[in-house]
């Protein structure tokens, strides 16, 4: 998988703050307030996210609604088993990680390990 560039990390936290799912326009407006980004900018980037997998497009009337293909979840997630498969050794990845997370941190992770549904 690749990392998301500096735009299209934008438009994807933009599209997840709103559960995931936006047309260019949406994206465009609540954008603007942040950035001055023209709707032809929004679109080319929402397309080439579709066309590295991150988005699908279903037809709105004229428009397109795009949906997001993963949480921000699972795409952090999906970084990090990257990260630990391209780092050489994942087993001394994982420890550096593991040994930088503060001891709160280290808690959840051991509990999320023993319950892995929630239970």
């Amino acid at each position: 998988m690749r990392q998301l560039g500096v735009l299209e990390g934008v438009v994807m936290n933009e599209l997840w703050s709103v559960g995931g799912s936006g047309t260019v326009r949406e994206m465009v407006d609540r954008l603007r307030a942040q950035r001055d980004l023209a709707y032809t900018t929004i679109l080319s980037t929402m397309g080439n996210l579709v066309d590295k997998g991150y988005l699908t497009r279903t037809s709105e009337g004229r428009a397109h609604r795009y949906h997001a293909v993963m949480s921000r979840a699972e795409y952090a997630a999906q970084l990090m088993r990257d990260a630990m498969m391209r780092g050489g050794d994942a087993d001394s990845v994982l420890l550096q990680f593991a040994g930088g997370l503060t001891l709160d941190q280290q808690d959840r992770l051991k509990k999320a390990l023993e319950h892995p549904t929630g239970d």
